[in-house]
């Protein structure tokens, strides 16, 4: 029975890596190890060929539809306006109107951390971009799109005297009149983007507005097979809630999702960032995506802004939050944009865990030892069940001479074995399975764990001390993986050993092979076990000194 509650404790802890693991790859676009079908590629376009993302300007659109294939047009003289606040650097162009490059002022670049990170951008096959636009025609011809060209109006580039500032672009296209107003407000990630569109003709006309996003289907810059993380298409409806989209999938035509809505939003989520567009709320919408070819795709909304009278205006507001995946912001925008903070099937204990760090960080002031500070307090709240289980694991080793001797004694009988190892358990009152409980009340705290450092923006590029400065990304000298090794080597020489030594070299060989494991996981992750095994091996020696037998 003591082999089979040591393996026991191994292999609960051997299936939550691999179910993390599993979890892992499936959250990040990658084939489940249950699943039998390989996974699919996302579908290059053959040729380069210009993402076909607008409006036909020779087969009348009707009200609602999704942009379709461009006409071949002039090439429009760009005009780029940058705008800047205390959290932005934006690049807005005349050529559609559209926001081509957004920089955050307060987050660095991932793999370059002399930079900040860029979200919206235009560099070769990366493409990351904010659309809007008219769909539909009128009389005169095709509406105003995002490959129209706009007129910008003067005014400032930076915060004003009531910390805003804003860009008004003019439009005027098949009789129509299209102005896009995008404002900016200081300390804040959320942009309103305002269109007013006037009939200039003499005739009624139905227009609709799109809102839509692009993005290249490549992986982010850094991103490993073992350092990856989820990039692709979120939105969120009443109806159907928060649904996340694949790349591979829109490229088959195989997404399935909401296709209409009242209310919402549709985004582009990465890891630690998201870009949402939030149309009106209590308006009907189309949502639609689309490969687009050269590995760009889209995600958009179509809301029909009903008949629109000569010289008559209708105006539309809306809203695009693009920044940092922080919980408490994301609240505050729009329902279920908060989700885009993806838990995964952990999101009942996750943010749990996280409201208590992000509460003991508010006090301690550092992310480091606020995970060791948070160790603590899970082992003082398990310390009634993890100090039974180290009890058992002490009386078991007082009774080991016993328990070889029965092995000696009936090793050509099992059943008799096993009948004399448990009237041995009942005579010293041992819980056989007593060892178990200090590992299995961690693992749900740690699989939790390593998906708040997965998603929780807080702590990315959060230093803890020397070595460490991302608590987010692996030990870059192994120290922490190594001080691991060397706490579990101790931990398994103060519990009993095995009495087959090909049970007992396995058991030595476990600290090293997960070791290896954790030298691609978060530092932060890590270090929680560090601190952990720590405390645990204290507890454990000084209950296995208090039952030791007397000399």
């Amino acid at each position: 029975m003591e082999i089979n509650k040591r393996t026991i404790l191994w292999i609960v802890f051997a299936v939550a890596l691999v179910v993390l693991w599993n979890d892992w790859m499936v959250a990040n676009g990658k084939q489940s190890m249950f699943s039998a079908q390989p996974p699919a590629k996302v579908a290059q376009a053959p040729n380069p060929a210009k993402p076909n993302d607008l409006p036909t300007a020779a087969t009348p659109t009707p009200a609602g539809a999704v942009p379709g294939t461009p006409a071949a047009a002039a090439p429009v003289q760009t005009q780029v306006v940058t705008v800047t606040t205390d959290v932005y650097k934006v690049d807005i162009d005349t050529a559609g109107g559209v926001i081509r490059r957004l920089e955050l002022l307060k987050y660095r670049d991932k793999v370059d951390p002399t930079k900040n990170q860029v979200l919206f951008q235009a560099n070769g096959p990366r493409v990351y971009l904010a659309q809007t636009g008219l769909t539909g025609t009128s009389p005169a011809g095709v509406l105003p799109n995002h490959n129209t060209p706009f007129t910008v109006r003067p005014g400032p580039r930076t915060l004003d005297s009531n910390n805003q500032v804003q860009v008004v672009l003019d439009a005027e296209q098949g009789g129509v009149r299209l102005t896009k107003t995008f404002t900016f407000k200081r300390n804040d990630y959320v942009i309103d983007v305002r269109h007013d569109v006037t009939n200039l003709t003499q005739a009624p006309i139905a227009p609709s507005l799109y809102f839509q996003l692009e993005h290249d289907g490549l992986k982010p810059e850094g991103d490993t097979y073992f350092n990856s993380s989820y990039t692709g298409p979120t939105l969120w409806t009443p109806d159907e809630h928060y649904q996340k989209l694949t790349f591979d999938k829109i490229a088959k035509g195989s997404a399935d999702y909401a296709k209409k809505a009242n209310d919402g939003w549709i985004a582009i989520s990465q890891h630690f960032f998201v870009s949402a567009f939030i149309p009106p709320a209590n308006t009907q919408r189309d949502i639609y995506t689309k490969a687009l070819g050269n590995n760009v795709f889209a995600i958009g909304a179509v809301e029909p802004l009903g008949t629109v009278a000569p010289g008559a205006t209708v105006s539309n507001a809306a809203r695009l939050y693009s920044g940092p995946q922080v919980q408490s912001l994301l609240e505050k925008v729009t329902p279920g944009l908060d989700l885009v903070r993806d838990y995964a099937w952990a999101a009942i204990i996750a943010k749990p865990i996280f409201a208590t760090m992000n509460w003991l960080h508010s006090m301690i002031g550092n992310w480091g030892w606020t995970i060791i500070a948070f160790t603590i307090l899970i082992k003082l709240l398990f310390f009634p069940l993890s100090a039974a289980g180290y009890r058992s694991m002490a009386k078991m080793k007082t009774v080991t001479p016993k328990m070889q001797a029965i092995r000696e004694r009936f090793k050509n009988d099992p059943v008799k074995m096993q009948q004399a190892t448990m009237e041995l358990y009942k005579a010293e009152k041992i819980n056989p399975l007593g060892g178990c409980l200090p590992i299995l009340v961690q693992m749900p705290v740690f699989l939790a764990l390593y998906w708040v450092l997965q998603a929780a923006v807080e702590m990315r590029g959060a230093p803890w001390v020397g070595w460490i400065h991302d608590l987010t990304a692996p030990d870059p000298y192994f120290i922490l993986p190594i001080l691991y090794a060397i706490s579990m080597f101790i931990t398994q020489r103060l519990n009993p050993q095995p009495a087959d030594p090909v049970q007992a070299k396995m058991m030595m060989f476990m600290p090293l092979a997960f070791s290896v494991i954790f030298l691609f996981f978060p530092s932060g992750l890590v270090l929680y076990w560090v601190v952990n095994n720590l405390i645990s091996m204290a507890q454990q020696y000084v209950i296995t000194k208090k039952f030791a037998p007397a000399k």
